[in-house]
């Protein structure tokens, strides 16, 4: 069983940054986080493979957010920096993982395991 626990997010002016992170228990593949705002469809915003390392980013974050991953005393957790805030990047975000790494790494449906979610709020 994959557990995810989500920590971080909060308020920031436009322009400037906030962290998210994600304790990951259990043996995951691929890592993801996903942003959902109300009314709308779950939006893959960035991929980590656990293992390689490899990432892949939605264009509209491209050069401003950063996914990476830790594992430190057995605990792995997974982030996303985020700098540049935008207004519109205000939504709950969500952290996602799964035992495998689907080709679309962007659809929800490639992820079994998901976090609680967590506000990020950026005012103009």
């Amino acid at each position: 069983q994959v557990q995810l626990v989500e920590s971080g997010g909060g308020s920031v002016q436009a322009g400037g940054s906030l962290r998210l992170s994600c304790a990951v228990s259990g043996i995951t593949y691929c890592m993801a986080w996903f942003r959902q705002a109300a009314g709308k469809e779950r939006e893959g915003v960035a991929r980590i493979a656990t293992r390689s390392g490899s990432t892949f980013y939605a264009d509209s974050v491209k050069g401003r957010f950063t996914i990476s991953r830790t594992n430190a005393e057995n605990t792995l957790t997974l982030s996303l920096q985020m700098y540049s805030l935008k207004p519109e990047d205000t939504t709950m975000y969500y952290c996602a993982a799964d035992r495998g790494c689907a080709v679309n790494w962007a659809e929800e449906y490639g992820y079994r395991y998901w976090g609680q979610g967590t506000q990020v709020t950026v005012s103009s």
